[in-house]
């Protein structure tokens, strides 16, 4: 069983910058994928960036979501995950939560969604 708490949301003004963090209550490094998802006022929730088992992410395709590269960026620090966020957009206000799941099931992002642990989410804001 994996705990996963968010911390870091706030109200921003469109441009500014928030940095989001997710404390895990195990050690993740080696074993599972992390991930942020997040879900917007009427949408569903949708995949935002993720890192490997081994804290490994790249700038392509596959682990950050179109609408957020080269203005997010995931790492991590022990066992705590974390989003900085820069340029925000009104677009960007939705709740951002923290996944986890075992390495063993892959990176896919439906894998957050079968096997994942979640954290109750941090909500962001950003207005015009």
């Amino acid at each position: 069983q994996v705990q996963l708490q968010e911390s870091g949301g706030g109200s921003v003004q469109a441009g500014g910058s928030l940095r989001l963090s997710c404390a895990a209550s195990v050690y993740t490094d080696s074993t599972y994928y992390m991930a942020w998802f997040r879900q917007g006022p009427g949408k569903e929730r949708e995949a935002v960036a993720r890192i490997d088992q081994y804290h490994r992410t790249t700038l392509d395709v596959t682990d950050y979501a179109d609408s957020v590269r080269g203005r997010f960026t995931i790492s991590k620090d022990g066992n705590v995950l974390h989003l900085q966020m820069n340029s925000l957009k009104p677009e960007d206000t939705a709740m951002y939560y923290c996944a986890a799941w075992g390495a063993t099931y892959g990176g896919g992002w439906s894998n957050a969604r079968e096997h994942g642990y979640w954290g109750p989410g941090t909500q962001v804001t950003v207005s015009s």
